[in-house]
C-alpha cells in the first residue's frame, strides 16, 4: 500500500505505541498490531496536535469528536475478529483513522459520518495516506447503508444505550458487531454475535467515546 507519511521519528514512536501501549495490555492479533504500526496516526490529527498523536489517550479533532486512544483502537480492531475481504461497516467516520486500521487489516471498509467537515477532512486523509478503496458516505450513521448491506462485521465509534435496529438488520447471521454502551458517563465496549433473533453480548471493557447524536424528529441515533 502506497502514500504512508514517513519520518524516523514517527515510525520509532509508532512502534513505541504498539509495544507499550498495545501489546502490553494483551492485543495480541498480529495482523492488528501490523496495522497499528502501519498507519500514520499523526496523519489523523489535527496539525496542533501532531506531537501527541502517539501518547496513550484519546484527542480532539472537532466538532466535538475525538481520534480515540491507540489501544481502544486496537481492543474494538480485534473484538471484530477481523480477516481479508470482510466486509466491514463503521458508523462514525471521525479523523478516518479507525477505518485506516481495519483497511490495513485487508477488510472492505464502508463508513457513515454525519458531520459534513469530518467528512469532507476524513475522505482527503484517507486518500492521501493511500487508503482511497475506503468508502465513505455522509448521513445518519444509525441507518448504517442499506444499499450496501449485508455486512460481515459492524464497528460503532460513538456511545449509545443500545444497538439501533438497522444495524442489527444489516449485520449476517453469525456476524460480529462491537459497540460502546451505556451512558454520557458509564459505557462499556460490547462485542455482539448475531444469533438469527438473538443477539449473544459479552462485556470487553469500560471506555469513554462521544455520544451518538439523538434526533429529535424521528427518534433514531445518529
Amino acid at each position: 500500500m502506497m502514500g504512508f507519511l514517513t519520518g524516523r521519528a514517527y515510525d520509532e514512536q509508532r512502534q513505541r505505541m504498539v509495544d507499550r501501549q498495545i501489546r502490553r495490555r494483551g492485543i495480541s492479533d498480529e495482523r492488528v498490531l501490523e496495522a497499528m504500526r502501519r498507519v500514520p496516526r499523526h496523519a489523523f490529527v489535527p496539525e496542533s496536535q501532531s506531537d501527541a498523536a502517539y501518547a496513550d489517550c484519546a484527542l480532539p479533532i472537532g466538532f466535538g469528536a475525538t481520534i480515540s486512544q491507540p489501544y481502544i483502537v486496537a481492543l474494538m480492531t480485534e473484538a471484530l475478529r477481523t480477516r481479508p475481504a470482510l466486509r466491514v461497516l463503521e458508523v462514525g467516520t471521525g479523523s478516518g483513522y479507525q477505518a485506516a486500521v481495519l483497511a490495513s487489516c485487508g477488510c472492505r471498509v464502508y463508513t457513515v459520518e454525519r458531520v459534513p467537515e469530518l467528512h469532507e477532512s476524513a475522505a482527503h486523509v484517507l486518500r492521501d495516506t493511500g487508503f482511497s478503496e475506503v468508502r465513505l458516505r455522509l448521513g445518519d450513521g444509525s441507518l448504517g447503508w442499506p444499499e450496501e448491506a449485508p455486512f460481515d462485521r459492524i464497528i460503532v465509534t460513538a456511545a449509545a444505550a443500545a444497538v439501533p435496529p438497522a444495524l442489527r438488520d444489516q449485520l449476517v447471521e453469525e456476524g460480529v458487531l462491537v459497540a460502546p454502551i451505556g451512558d454520557d458517563w458509564l459505557q462499556v465496549v460490547r462485542r455482539y454475535r448475531k444469533q438469527g433473533e438473538a443477539f449473544e453480548a459479552e462485556d470487553l471493557e469500560g471506555a469513554r467515546f462521544v455520544p451518538l447524536i439523538q434526533d429529535q424528529e424521528d427518534g433514531t441515533t445518529t
